[in-house]
């Protein structure tokens, strides 16, 4: 076990620097507004951009990846984000809104090539050890998060310029994800041969014939892949949303300061981790299904609580109830799409582009309902899929691999 358990730790690791670069310079969207001189509207449509992006990203990382490998592809995504951070950066400077837009669309592709392969070798970690991890790996994304949360608070409390956070963060991420690259997809094979000890390929079967193309597409056609995408829209959505306008449905609802938006979101994103923590051992006990039910009734409940609450401590307690609603939808959605280790590849890409999808649609909304009602009612929109994800909840039943040995015992889903 010394590989998986390296795998493992470096996998983590890699999770939470995910989140960190993300969320880091997101928690400014006030600052970025405003140096960019947008009104919300035009923020929410010009973020777009990196939905755009991470689509044409999610649509083909699959086939990229059966083709090149994970560990290859993680490379590209690493070195992409240098770029287009860096362009972000000097697009916020003054030197003109297209090296921004140029930004945000090669961070949209390069997240797509950092998301997929982490996840797909995290899911075969889970399937090495025989019983869930997976919600671990998104909670140390959500630390990253949280510690990216307070970086903005941090930057922004001094009264640094955006710009000049994103690219000290960036800096310090890069240099971490390329220390990282080699253990974290040690369970990559180097060659298209399985080992001789019959491992699973965490490449989710890098393709060993001139049909992986088509292999890779072939998900797009099944119906129980496609539902799990729903799932996982509506808890990327939630996650989302709570990403992009927490910290300004904070500071223009409740007339509080850029640092107590940015800390609304570190409350979130806290809850969010903790219940991926606890979440393992519930998945465990009770199966996913359940667990996927009545996680999403708490987003439900606590998204309510947020828009409609009277004042910042009631919206604070939503946080939380929405924090820990959003937490294992992702995870329980990847993990299903991975039960066929040979096919976990080609339904993980399609999976996680229904996040793409809500990436890509609902900043235009979000923005175009914020300027009209204000960014907390804006969010009632998350909660109208969130119903949709609990009608389809179903889909994440656990199914055994074909031709597979006899899993390790695992909670029977109702």
């Amino acid at each position: 076990m010394p590989t998986v358990s390296s795998a493992r730790w470096a996998l983590m690791a890699q999770f939470a620097l995910f989140g960190l670069i993300q969320v880091s310079w997101m928690s400014r969207m006030p600052s970025i507004r405003d140096a960019l001189e947008l009104t919300s509207l035009q923020l929410g449509s010009l973020l777009i951009i990196g939905g755009l992006g991470s689509l044409v990203g999610a649509l083909t990382v699959g086939a990229i990846i059966a083709r090149f490998g994970s560990r290859n592809v993680l490379i590209a995504g690493i070195v992409g984000n240098v770029v287009g951070f860096g362009l972000d950066a000097t697009g916020l400077l003054g030197f003109g809104l297209g090296f921004f837009i140029a930004g945000m669309a090669i961070n949209g592709v390069c997240g797509a090539l950092v998301n997929v392969p982490i996840n797909i070798n995290a899911a075969a970690v889970e399937q090495r050890l025989g019983k869930a991890v997976l919600p671990q790996f998104h909670a140390a994304f959500s630390i990253g998060a949280a510690l990216g949360a307070l970086v903005a608070a941090g930057f922004a409390f001094a009264g640094a310029h955006v710009a000049t956070q994103i690219l000290i963060v960036t800096a310090v991420v890069t240099l971490l994800r390329a220390l990282l690259v080699a253990p974290s997809m040690r369970l990559t094979p180097q060659s298209p041969v399985t080992t001789a000890t019959g491992s699973v390929d965490a490449d989710s079967t890098r393709d060993r014939n001139r049909n992986a193309v088509r292999s890779a597409l072939g998900a797009w056609l099944e119906p129980r892949t496609l539902l799990l995408g729903v799932v996982l829209l509506a808890a990327s959505l939630a996650e989302g949303a709570a990403t992009t306008w927490i910290s300004l449905a904070v500071v223009d609802g409740f007339a509080a300061a850029e640092a107590t938006g940015a800390m609304a979101y570190g409350t979130f994103v806290g809850a969010m981790t903790v219940f991926r923590f606890v979440g393992t051992g519930l998945i465990d006990r009770f199966g996913r299904v359940a667990v996927l039910r009545v996680s999403g009734f708490s987003s439900l409940a606590g998204l309510l609580l947020f828009v409609f609450g009277p004042d910042l401590a009631v919206a604070w307690i939503g946080l939380v109830l929405w924090g820990c609603g959003t937490a294992l939808g992702n995870p329980i959605a990847i993990s299903a799409a991975s039960d066929d280790p040979d096919r976990a590849g080609q339904r993980v890409s399609v999976v996680t582009s229904f996040s793409t999808i809500s990436s890509l649609a609902a900043p235009p909304l979000f923005g175009l309902l914020a300027d009209e009602v204000g960014a907390r009612s804006a969010l009632l929109v998350v909660g109208a899929v969130i119903i949709l994800s609990l009608a389809v909840a179903g889909q994440a039943r656990r199914r055994p691999a074909p031709a597979a040995e006899p899993a390790p015992a695992a909670a029977v889903d109702a």
